[in-house]
């Protein structure tokens, strides 16, 4: 009998996957332990191996498709076997009965997915491949005559909800669900911290790294949680109970070209400014590239996101579930600010705080906000209070 290659299970609680790429084709062979199959489940790309050693029979799932742990994803025949699995064809997989009164739509996983993408429905198109079956060409026909392509005001175009984009709709929709949000706003004059990095990047740039003022914020944002602990917390909704974190683990918005990741800096507390500034280099390369490993994004007690390197000023930033507030970056610019009485041109830094308003109030997130506005204007307490 062909051995059944399921999704294993991929810890930390996944029961899904998306399939991104296949790296085989039917009829391939493979080694045990071979990377086979590229998946993408909460946030990571993870390469599947095969447990056994055959030659690939049938591919059973096609790319952009959503398995759940335990669901067939390929078919081998082991080594000196080489029967096909009955119930697979060249088209994909096909039940060993079919209902007279139902005519089946023969089409590989591929084919489905396309049809989906495109908005087009496989059932009526006729189709030109093998026993009958419909193929990516018929699909692509059917949508250059604009079958299907339209709704009732015009053209459109169907976008599969997938990858890392549902998994940031379902993570906002919790934090909505699960949080009563509240944000507040602060403006921060940052001249002297500006100055001090100015002064210190290119000395920083000898070994390798970019200052940037990401570093200099997180550790504002740390020493203000000290002195606000039920900012730097969750709660179990089970139990009725706040969860104050003794530790303070960073997570970090990171733009990529498939939506927003949040690795997480741990023990925040532990580290200089330098040693944040390398780590942040690390993991936002990592994430950019989708390298980084799940558990890197997983544990934070608090969020920073930075959309002032895209020109936003104030918003409204969701919370990081199951965080209890974020803190957001705007863009730093010139303005005019009275400075001892009298006006000059400083740089000034927008900053949102989101907090969950079930676990504090706005007095105690207000004064949070001023405390890391006052580290950030003033930067040379966060070496005199540094560890």
């Amino acid at each position: 009998m062909p051995y059944e290659f399921i999704l294993p299970d991929l810890g930390e609680g996944i029961t899904e996957a998306e399939i991104r790429k296949w790296l085989v084709r039917e009829g391939d062979s493979v080694a045990e332990h071979q990377p086979v199959v590229e998946v993408e489940t909460d946030k990571a790309v993870v390469e599947v191996p095969t447990p056994r050693t055959g030659r690939v029979l049938a591919l059973l799932k096609g790319e952009g498709e959503v398995v759940r742990t335990g669901e067939v994803l390929l078919a081998l025949a082991l080594e000196g076997e080489e029967e096909r699995p009955r119930s697979v064809s060249v088209v994909g997989e096909l039940p060993e009965a079919e209902e007279p009164s139902r005519e089946r739509v023969l089409a590989t996983p591929a084919v489905r997915v396309l049809a989906r993408e495109k908005g087009v429905a496989l059932e009526g198109i006729p189709g030109t491949g093998p026993r009958g079956s419909v193929t990516r060409e018929d699909v692509l026909a059917v949508v250059g005559r604009g079958g299907a392509a339209a709704d009732e005001f015009g053209p459109v175009e169907r976008v599969p909800f997938r990858g890392l984009r549902r998994t940031i709709a379902r993570n906002l929709l919790r934090a909505h669900q699960m949080s009563v949000c509240v944000t507040g706003m602060e403006e921060v004059d940052v001249t002297e911290l500006w100055q001090l990095r100015m002064r210190e990047n290119e000395e920083v740039g000898k070994a390798g790294l970019h200052l940037t003022f990401f570093p200099f914020i997180i550790k504002a944002v740390q020493h203000a949680l000290a002195e606000h602990p039920l900012l730097n917390a969750s709660v179990d909704d089970e139990t009725d109970e706040i969860i104050l974190k003794k530790y303070c683990n960073m997570g970090f918005a990171v733009d990529t070209p498939d939506g927003l990741i949040v690795p997480v800096i741990r023990e925040v507390e532990k580290k200089s400014v330098i040693m944040l500034a390398k780590e942040l280099q690390d993991l936002s390369e990592r994430a950019r590239n989708r390298t980084i490993a799940l558990p890197e994004m997983k544990g934070s007690s608090f969020t920073i996101t930075n959309f002032g390197q895209f020109g936003g000023g104030f918003a409204t930033p969701i919370i990081n579930y199951p965080d209890v507030a974020i803190l957001g970056c705007g863009r730093i610019a010139d303005r005019p600010w009275v400075v001892k009485g009298e006006i000059a041109i400083r740089k000034i830094l927008p900053l949102s705080l989101t907090f969950d308003h079930r676990v504090t109030d706005g007095g105690d997130a207000t004064r949070f906000l001023s405390r890391v506005a006052r580290f950030l204007e003033d930067p040379a307490l966060l070496f005199i209070e540094s560890v």
